[in-house]
């Protein structure tokens, strides 16, 4: 497994592990304590792992979390989606960068989200399944939604929104949602 660094968002990586193949199948690491603190990430720091399954044009995002925010490692471990990352970090200087990525069960990419950016993903398959590992607990009440069509973003996703959740349908413009982390 090696790590790769993201450039367009400070602190991001991707994880890319090396599968061995053969008439099986495939097998391969998707976590390595070793390579993430060969980059400078405390491994025993996540503390939930959780996965979402979603069919194809689903979009989940963009959400991230006020206060100190949540790190995590994303990985799609079946189908195939398309996941955006942005730099909401103030004093970042990716500050508002945005950087996006084909994440697949056929590659098996861990992708590392620094807290404090937003994150989201559209399913380009049917199904998508997601992993997710978290360093803190979650809180609802820390809960921050961006709107995934916020013009300002301008976020090209791939396919026609064939489902979201009422929360991310409702969620603010980047703006009113910045003002909503800070407080």
């Amino acid at each position: 497994m090696k790590a790769i660094d993201v450039p367009e968002i400070d602190g991001a990586y991707l994880f890319e592990p090396t599968a061995h193949a053969d008439e099986r199948g495939f097998f391969c690491r998707t976590f390595d304590a070793d390579v993430l603190r060969s980059v400078g990430l405390d491994p025993d720091a996540f503390v939930q792992d959780s996965l979402s399954r979603s069919a194809g044009g689903v979009l989940r995002g963009l959400h991230l979390r006020s206060g100190a925010g949540e790190a995590k490692l994303v990985r799609c471990s079946y189908g195939k989606v398309y996941d955006v990352v942005v730099d909401l970090r103030p004093h970042s200087p990716t500050y508002l960068g945005r950087a996006s990525f084909e994440l697949s069960g056929e590659t098996q990419v861990t992708l590392y989200v620094p807290a404090g950016c937003a994150h989201g993903f559209q399913a380009l398959t049917d199904p998508a399944d997601v992993s997710y590992r978290i360093d803190r607990p979650h809180d609802p009440a820390e809960d921050v939604t961006i709107a995934f069509d916020d013009p300002e973003l301008a976020i090209p996703w791939p396919l026609p929104v064939t489902s979201t959740s009422r929360r991310d349908r409702e969620a603010p413009g980047l703006a009113e949602a910045l003002r909503q982390k800070e407080s």
